[in-house]
């Protein structure tokens, strides 16, 4: 069965809830929320998911990996184990731009493993950047992860069902999520191409009809290939977006 995740960014502790319960009662295909850790938030995304663990179980924070000194990080360990959060994504993190917040050399693959050694049972999901160099590289650094522990996977947004193809070819028997997101403007698919290397289809139009039509396709994709899809709802209306996609 196609387990569908969904990302929700966490403004304020009133409006998370407000939107979180609102999916819970109104979505049933969403299976779980991602809480991804925004520098320019104060409150941490751990903090998030345990305020939203009662609406859903699978509530799930990312953690970047250049925020902690592997050496020195009993607390996020202490917090995760006390607070019972099942799963976190460990991604690597971009260095704040100001360089005002402490930055570690901890990659991704070391706090992968650190986590697991110390919280067996904790689900540690990894990062998929199918856009970051080659494809053999990023399977290379897939197997890593796999190596240090990792349970599953969650990629960046895909827009083209043929990338989504080559990729999870090799990912048979691995939990894998396909990253979906909306790009509404010409101005959003410019900084997707530019910044993230991203690849757009031929007939890519940066319309809500375009991308709610593509994320049916993924999820119709997913169901019929034993995969998992991760909506990232970016700028937009999340009701709008939600609606048409599973109606």
């Amino acid at each position: 069965m196609n387990k569908i995740l969904l990302e929700v960014v966490p403004r304020d502790n009133e409006t998370l809830l407000k939107e979180v319960n609102y999916i819970k009662n109104n979505f049933n295909q969403i299976s779980g929320i991602n809480i991804p850790d925004l520098l320019r938030f104060e409150t941490r995304s751990w903090i998030y998911a345990t305020l939203i663990k009662n609406v859903y179980s699978k509530a799930i924070p990312h953690l970047r990996a250049i925020d902690f000194d592997i050496d020195n990080c009993e607390y996020i360990i202490e917090y995760l184990q006390t607070n019972q959060i099942e799963s976190v994504v460990v991604i690597k993190g971009d260095p704040p731009t100001d360089m005002s917040k402490k930055v570690f050399p901890t990659t991704s693959v070391k706090l992968i493993k650190k986590l697991k050694k110390e919280i067996g049972h904790l689900k540690v999901y990894a990062a998929i950047d199918q856009y970051r160099s080659g494809i053999k590289e990023e399977f290379d650094y897939i197997e890593m992860k796999k190596d240090a522990g990792a349970d599953g996977f969650l990629t960046q947004p895909f827009f083209d069902l043929r990338l989504i193809d080559i990729f999870t070819e090799k990912l048979n028997g691995t939990e894998v999520y396909i990253g979906i997101s909306p790009v509404v403007t010409e101005k959003s698919q410019s900084y997707w191409e530019s910044r993230n290397r991203a690849y757009f289809t031929k007939d890519f139009k940066p319309t809500l009809d375009w991308n709610v039509q593509f994320a049916k396709d993924v999820i119709s994709y997913c169901s019929k290939n034993e995969l998992n899809t991760y909506l990232m709802p970016i700028r937009i209306n999340l009701e709008s977006y939600l609606t048409k996609i599973f109606t």
